[in-house]
């Protein structure tokens, strides 16, 4: 299952780049094509498989583990819907079906932090205020509807409870977990980290989106504080592990180039709070900036322990190794790509099919590398 949807995500990013490129959809349709038929389940997903280790218990029961796959279908009706192809109710029943998942999610992550013998990791409370982030989100769609006087500030409320609430808070408290999985350097103060960070990062989140919908100001002070907190985690990151470690190793640059892409977003959040920039080139460049190299490396350091479970073994390590080459150059063209559509260029777009192309080609070169060597 998570096979499957790792590669569902970079086949929906590469579908939405080339939809972008013809101009088939707007951008709406396509940030929903990536966000709800890609990225939301695969992050319940990579939930699953986190919360146990986090809980020390046993794996997701496997009702837990397909849930994510009705969450794709959806992410496919409201897709349809922002294409119009389906009616609008087809967005509703999307969001009610989606908010119950989330809902079962949420009651499983809490049921097995309680179980847990001794103290659980803390990294499980992000999963759960990210998942409690996104009931929100859910709960305003039906909202626009009710009050379409109030559809601009619910829309923007939305958007931030999403992007940054659910798929921030997801990322930054896997990334220091994940980083010094892929470096194989443990990081003893990773938890007491995440234990103090919590508070302000839910507080930047919500005062960003209430800021972005009703009063720019606030969302600065918001923004401000989760940009202090995305580079504590960068400094952590730098201090633990070095430029070197973490520029050498290509799981680990895109990985790292995601939070620097988180944290140069924050910034350019200001200048769209103030119509400085165009607020319309945001989510494109948040997908590129930052889900890209999240997803990307994420994926290369995962997916081999998916794909060649239990001991390490000789065609895992060939896989990890296939995944991570130009993992750092890919992420320098990610970065470059966000900053340039976060600026109102298009042609960003382009830098991130190019980046996103090597990265497949990896994929599939490391799959056809592991069944080699699985038949020998």
């Amino acid at each position: 299952m998570l096979i499957y949807l790792g590669f569902s995500a970079v086949a929906v990013f590469l579908a939405a780049l080339a939809l972008l490129h013809s101009g088939g959809v707007s951008i709406a349709a396509a940030a929903h094509l990536i966000f709800a038929v890609g990225i939301v389940p695969l992050m319940f997903a990579a939930i699953s498989h986190f919360v146990p280790v986090l809980t020390r218990s046993r794996a997701a029961p496997r009702s837990i583990l397909l849930l994510p796959l009705l969450l794709q279908v959806a992410g496919a009706l409201t897709f349809l819907a922002f294409r119009g192809t389906l009616p609008e109710s087809a967005l509703y029943t999307a969001a009610s079906g989606t908010l119950l998942i989330a809902l079962l999610f949420a009651s499983w992550v809490i049921r097995r932090a309680r179980a847990t013998l001794g103290r659980p990791h803390p990294g499980w409370q992000w999963y759960l205020l990210a998942i409690v982030f996104l009931a929100a989100a859910l709960l305003l769609i039906p909202a626009m509807g009710w009050w379409p006087q109030e559809r601009p500030q619910l829309r923007l409320l939305h958007l931030h409870l999403n992007t940054l609430g659910f798929i921030g808070l997801t990322a930054l408290g896997s990334l220091q977990v994940l980083l010094p999985t892929a470096l194989r350097t443990p990081d003893p103060g990773a938890a007491q980290r995440l234990r103090r960070q919590l508070p302000f990062a839910v507080g930047g989140v919500l005062a960003i989106a209430l800021g972005a919908a009703f009063w720019p100001p606030l969302s600065l002070a918001g923004a401000l504080v989760l940009l202090l907190v995305t580079l504590q985690i960068g400094r952590a990151c730098l201090t633990r592990h070095g430029w070197q470690g973490l520029s050498t190793d290509g799981a680990a640059a895109s990985l790292f180039a995601a939070l620097a892409g988180f944290a140069l977003l924050l910034i350019f959040g200001g200048a769209h709070a103030f119509a400085v920039l165009s607020g319309r080139d945001a989510v494109p460049a948040f997908v590129v900036a930052f889900l890209l190299p999240l997803v990307s490396g994420a994926l290369s350091e995962l997916l081999p322990v998916w794909y060649c479970p239990g001991r390490r073994t000789p065609a895992r390590d060939r896989m990890h190794a296939e995944l991570r080459r130009g993992g750092a150059l890919r992420a320098l063209l990610f970065l470059a790509g966000g900053i340039l559509l976060a600026l109102g260029m298009s042609d960003g777009l382009w830098v991130a099919a190019v980046a996103m192309l090597s990265f497949t080609i990896g994929l599939l070169r490391s799959l056809a590398t592991a069944r080699a060597k699985n038949q020998g």
